[in-house]
């Protein structure tokens, strides 16, 4: 340790998902596999709504946003992760880790919001189709993508900005595979009375927010679901809600599991695990289940590769 700025810790040792080193390899190939289908899956998606004219609405604009969001989300935490796997000392700087916690806090925040508003775009669309196409306009979507950053944005930098005033020299083991706030918290030797607060504040402000308002959003729904005569009307309704609610319960579960446990030693060990389900499996998930149970990115991916198999067909039958 050697006397820095901000800090008597100018590194930090990771301590990892795991001290087994006969688990090390296999857990690395495993997340390298989810790490690739994270990307693929995302940028897909991106992909395939960018190509896709009918895919150009409201809701596809927000699941493309929800993508990047996923991907970036994803590469924060999981290239870093990998490395560590395979060396023997796993080292971050600490300008590094306080970078990596800064993004990191800027796509978790950004995707309860995104989720949020893409709960407002299905309540519109469900309780108001008449007006949907006025309410939910270019302009209303990208005021809202952008409010949805500017959440982000503003919640990273004031947890991180707190973080940059805590002194560490306790010592200078995180005890986690990635610089998330509790384990550095954790590892403080000043007060961290204002962090606490913030955390506090700004917790509830980005959970409580985005959960409210995707509760009442299908409070809403479930009404006018209820009110529809047909079974076939109230399927159909269901089904364009059915891929969002999967990706809330995922993300928002898994998220709860981590954060609202007991503080104590065995809670920080398995808050690791748990945690990576919202920072690693969240983000290959959610473009797998608006593949698998959304019929209109199915129909586009279906139409997409049938243009690839007749030119690849056509090019074969010219030469």
């Amino acid at each position: 340790m050697t006397t820095g700025n901000h800090s008597t810790v100018t590194e930090f040792i990771l301590a990892g998902l795991t001290e087994k080193p006969e688990l090390q390899l296999p857990l690395f190939f495993l997340f390298l596999g989810i790490y690739v289908v994270t990307v693929v899956g995302n940028l897909g998606m991106i992909t395939l709504i960018g190509l896709s004219a009918h895919l150009h609405t409201p809701m596809y604009y927000f699941l493309s946003s929800l993508s990047f969001i996923d991907l970036c989300h994803s590469t924060v935490i999981t290239p870093k992760m990998l490395v560590n796997f395979v060396t023997e000392r796993n080292f971050i700087s600490y300008r590094a880790c306080m970078t990596q916690l800064y993004f990191f806090l800027v796509f978790v925040i950004s995707e309860c919001h995104m989720l949020a508003a893409m709960a407002y775009d299905r309540y519109v669309a469900i309780c108001n189709p008449l007006l949907y196409n006025v309410t939910m306009s270019y302009r209303v979507c990208s005021w809202l993508v952008v409010g949805v950053y500017i959440m982000g944005l503003t919640g990273a930098t004031a947890h991180t900005g707190c973080m940059l005033r805590v002194l560490f020299c306790k010592a200078d083991i995180i005890n986690h595979y990635f610089c998330d706030l509790f384990p550095l918290l954790e590892l403080s030797c000043s007060s961290t009375y204002i962090n606490e607060v913030v955390v506090l504040c700004f917790s509830a402000f980005n959970i409580l927010a985005p959960s409210l308002t995707i509760l009442a959003s299908y409070i809403f729904i479930l009404s006018s679901i209820l009110r529809i005569r047909s079974t076939e009307g109230r399927s159909k309704a269901f089904s364009t809600c059915s891929s969002h609610i999967s990706a809330v319960a995922v993300f928002f579960g898994s998220a709860a599991f981590m954060y609202l446990q007991p503080s104590s030693v065995s809670s920080l060990d398995q808050g690791k695990v748990s945690s990576v389900f919202y920072t690693i499996l969240v983000p290959m998930l959610n473009p797998l289940i608006y593949r698998l149970r959304n019929k209109d990115v199915k129909v586009a991916l279906n139409k997409i590769l049938e243009k690839r198999r007749k030119g690849v067909f056509c090019l074969s039958k010219n030469l």
